[in-house]
């Protein structure tokens, strides 16, 4: 037996964790420098800043006990239940769900789900063929736990897979990270913008790791991301006109930061949390349900014990 995990974001990793849980050899490869996926963190001017999802939920029972582990280690605190709302001149609030942040920033908790298992990075897998064969390489199960529109790329025309992964859009995102020399803003811990044609999200970086540092982070809508898609760096002007509008601010900030997604978020849920195909060839991510950090969690935990039970695995569990 053997499974190949291609995508080393939350989806990809939990799914390994399981299959090894189960005594599935399994390797997780992963293009970038690090594990994290679209729950990235970079070190920004000495310290870490979420530059993909803000914040995550928690729903599922054994996803609690996850994060209860993630808390005891120091890991992941619960950050706020209410957002504000700004738009149209106004200010409101949003109550809701316990929204939860990483003090060393999400990456932090996929890396420690990671921990133990067979993972290669800067490892770019260019091909998925029938068989599955990875680049070459037989596998019995691989797993692409990545965006549609990426493992699309991926696989073959003819591929089962393909039907899966076709006739859903993809929201695309700038990232903008901003620093001033002190904190000039309403105390705020993150706000949506409603029907702004720039933002959709701002979050104040400093409340939400915990150190009272003076930095946003901002998220653009889908239009500005699409108009700087060749060039990310140009959203930092129009994010920055935004936020002093928003916020009321009047210097400028000391540093700034621009990162791209171009697959940020599918425009539509599925009502199944994973694809695993005759063919081997098997999908998951936060793409599957309602695009959550929780979802990509559960969609590669449910994948994992699927894969393990298809090839005769002990439990995990």
């Amino acid at each position: 037996m053997s499974v190949v995990v291609v995508g080393a974001g939350l989806a990809g990793v939990a799914c390994a964790v399981e299959l090894a849980a189960a005594g599935v050899p399994v390797r997780v490869l992963e293009r970038a420098g690090s594990v994290g996926g679209r729950m990235a963190s970079s070190t920004i001017e000495g310290r870490p800043v979420d530059i993909g999802a803000a914040y995550f939920t928690v729903r599922d029972a054994e996803f609690a006990e996850v994060v209860a582990r993630w808390r005891t280690a120091g890991l992941a605190r619960p950050w706020t239940s209410e957002l504000a709302v700004l738009g149209d001149g106004s200010r409101g609030r949003s109550p809701g769900p316990v929204r939860w942040a990483a003090p060393h920033g999400l990456r932090s908790l996929v890396a420690e789900l990671a921990a133990g298992l067979s993972l290669e990075l800067q490892h770019e897998v260019r091909h998925v063929g029938p068989g599955p064969v990875v680049d070459g390489t037989a596998a019995d199960v691989v797993v692409l736990a990545m965006p549609d529109p990426q493992a699309l790329r991926l696989v073959e025309p003819a591929s089962p897979a393909v039907a899966e992964l076709t006739g859903r859009e993809w929201r695309p995102v700038v990232t903008v990270v901003a620093g001033w020399p002190s904190r000039e803003w309403p105390e705020m811990n993150a706000a949506f913008v409603n029907d702004h044609p720039v933002l959709s999200l701002i979050a104040d970086d400093g409340d939400r790791r915990g150190d009272g540092a003076p930095v946003l982070v901002a998220h653009t809508t889908a239009d500005v991301a699409r108009a700087h898609d060749a060039e990310p760096r140009g959203a930092v002007e129009p994010v920055l006109g935004a936020i002093r509008e928003l916020l009321d601010l009047h210097t400028q900030p000391a540093w700034t930061h621009a990162h791209r997604w171009r697959y940020a978020a599918p425009t539509a849920d599925r009502d199944h949390p994973f694809h695993l195909g005759d063919d081997g060839i098997a999908l998951a991510g936060d793409g599957w349900g309602s695009a959550r950090v929780e979802t990509a969690w559960r969609s590669g935990t449910l994948l994992g014990r699927a894969v393990a039970a298809r090839l005769g695995a002990g439990p995990s569990h």
